[in-house]
């Protein structure tokens, strides 16, 4: 069965939202930066602050007017003028197609948006911050690895309190990436002296190049405002932009703009389920699509909620009170489908879980297992999805899949299936295959910084073919001691590749400086002469 055919309408919508939507020169809604916000700096992690508790399930909607009205309330950013803005203002006007899509996207979660950040007294342009960084895509991956719609890093993200596992990833978590997010807004404000685009900045290129322009600018006697400083070129398009989109919401009939409707009521509110669910389940007893499920828990990697929590779901308002007593219904133990396994010499508790799609953790937890070992014979109850895997559309697995499919190469080129082996990484692999390491990613739905585990299987789109196969590049790996007068520019040039191969093989940046004796790898053409 085609898997792509079992997917909703709303899926389709995230599917249609291509690299060519969002306005030049920002990048796509996949792709949010290149030196993105999440790159805090070691030494303010000390002084975070702790991460707010989850909204409470809201009962009653507020005000009757429509969500747009209140969102212009809170505006106060709407001082700010730049010839900048105008060119962002310009495109907005002329794309009212894509402003339909992302909010269409966007109702479900800009409810809660706009009542933490009201809650937490922020300007309410930050509820737009989502369409600049993310499309308000919940899945939306970068090729800095940043993730969910408010495009946090791995790091960042758990140093403002997002847990990130095998089970569930907070990143993209409606709920708590917002929180994570206003945490880390006021922080900055508070850092850069009460001054909004300065917050706004360092949110997408980090505080400490933004504090290092403050500084140059100081130093040099020029003006320190955000207009006046020295950023990376999608920083000084990512604060213009937020205003310029700003600007059209607050009048957008100056701009022939017509907003999609929007209540002024939560789309959807957080039940506590007390226990690990299977999503099938749950979608069927919320009566909705699995892919309005996911898209409501899109921090859930699997086809179950994480066993260690977060125990809630967000489920959509008014179907709160049938979930509810439908769930309350259904015993602890029965909201898990299991599976009896006798453990097999060889066995570990990684293998069985790679075989039966579960983590090792979730094993050990759910048959109080206090260590890793394991004795043949012996059995384990493990946890199984009620529905095939097509039904959980949105899993990590499933979306990976999907990209995997819906990848296209080069005319002429042939799609072949890769298995990954010890040792291998995305430059190796697409050396191999003639291929770029950024086309290998983005066929697989990956970033170049993921990990590549042994048996994971990876889409290629060669152009070569059989008969030149003996031609391909043969590659070794070098050890080269740094001489007195090197420079990774001679270093490249000596071995023919590039400095950005010799950064990424060595985890060392183009400014850094390498020393006499030090020890560098170099991967070698050597079919090639040097």
């Amino acid at each position: 069965m085609n898997k792509v055919l079992l997917l909703s309408a709303s899926l389709v919508l995230l599917l249609l939202a291509g690299c060519s939507t969002l306005p030049p020169p920002a990048d796509n809604a996949q792709s949010a930066s290149s030196e993105p916000h999440q790159r805090q700096d070691p030494e303010s992690r000390s002084t975070i602050e702790p991460k707010p508790q989850p909204q409470a399930t809201v009962d009653v909607p507020p005000a009757t007017e429509d969500l747009w009205q209140r969102i212009r309330a809170g505006f106060a950013l709407q001082e700010h003028s730049h010839p900048k803005m105008e060119q962002y203002v310009r495109w907005y006007k002329s794309h009212p197609e894509y402003i339909d899509r992302v909010f269409e996207r966007g109702q479900r979660y800009l409810f809660h948006i706009v009542e933490r950040l009201e809650e937490q007294g922020l300007p309410l342009e930050i509820a737009l911050m989502p369409v600049v960084e993310s499309a308000f895509d919940p899945f939306a991956y970068s090729h800095a690895t940043a993730s969910g719609m408010w495009q946090f890093m791995a790091g960042t993200g758990s140093d403002y309190g997002l847990k990130q596992n095998w089970w569930y990833d907070g990143r993209r978590d409606v709920v708590d990436s917002t929180d994570a997010a206003i945490v880390y807004l006021k922080r900055l404000h508070k850092l850069f002296d009460g001054d909004w685009l300065h917050a706004l900045a360092a949110y997408n290129t980090g505080q400490g190049r933004l504090m290092r322009s403050i500084k140059s600018n100081q130093k040099a006697g020029k003006a320190t405002d955000f207009w006046s400083l020295s950023l990376p070129r999608e920083t000084r398009a990512y604060v213009p932009q937020l205003l310029a989109l700003s600007k059209i919401i607050n009048n957008p009939a100056d701009f022939n703009i017509a907003l999609p409707e929007i209540p002024n009521a939560p789309y959807f509110v957080s039940v506590n389920i007390d226990s690990q669910l299977d999503l099938a389940q749950a979608a069927e007893l919320a009566e909705i699509s699995m892919d309005e499920l996911y898209l409501l828990n899109s921090g859930f990697n699997r086809w179950a909620t994480d066993p260690e929590g977060p125990h809630r779901l967000n489920i959509p308002a008014a179907k709160q009170g049938s979930f509810s007593s439908g769930l309350a219904a259904i015993p602890t133990e029965q909201r898990i489908s299991w599976q009896r396994y006798t453990i097999k010499s060889g066995d570990s508790l990684i293998k069985i879980a790679r075989q039966h799609n579960t983590s090792a953790e979730a094993l050990k937890t759910a048959n109080n297992l206090r260590s890793s070992r394991i004795r043949a014979g012996d059995t384990l109850m493990i946890p199984k999805a009620i529905a095939g895997n097509e039904h959980y559309a949105f899993s990590a697995p499933q979306r990976r899949e999907q990209t995997q499919e819906r990848s296209k190469g080069k005319s002429g080129s042939e799609k072949i299936h890769y298995t990954v082996r010890k040792g291998d990484s995305f430059w190796r692999i697409a050396n191999q295959h003639q291929v770029s390491v950024s086309s290998l990613v983005r066929w697989n739905g990956m970033a170049p910084r993921d990990t590549l585990k042994p048996g994971q299987r990876l889409v290629i789109w060669s152009q070569t073919t059989k008969s030149e196969e003996t031609d391909r590049q043969v590659t070794r790996k070098l050890s080269y001691k740094v001489r007195k007068g090197d420079s990774l520019a001679r270093i490249a040039n000596k071995f023919n590749v590039s400095v950005a191969d010799i950064s990424r093989w060595n985890s060392v940046t183009t400014g850094r400086y390498i020393h006499p004796g030090q020890s560098l790898t170099v991967f070698v053409d050597v079919t090639k002469g040097r």
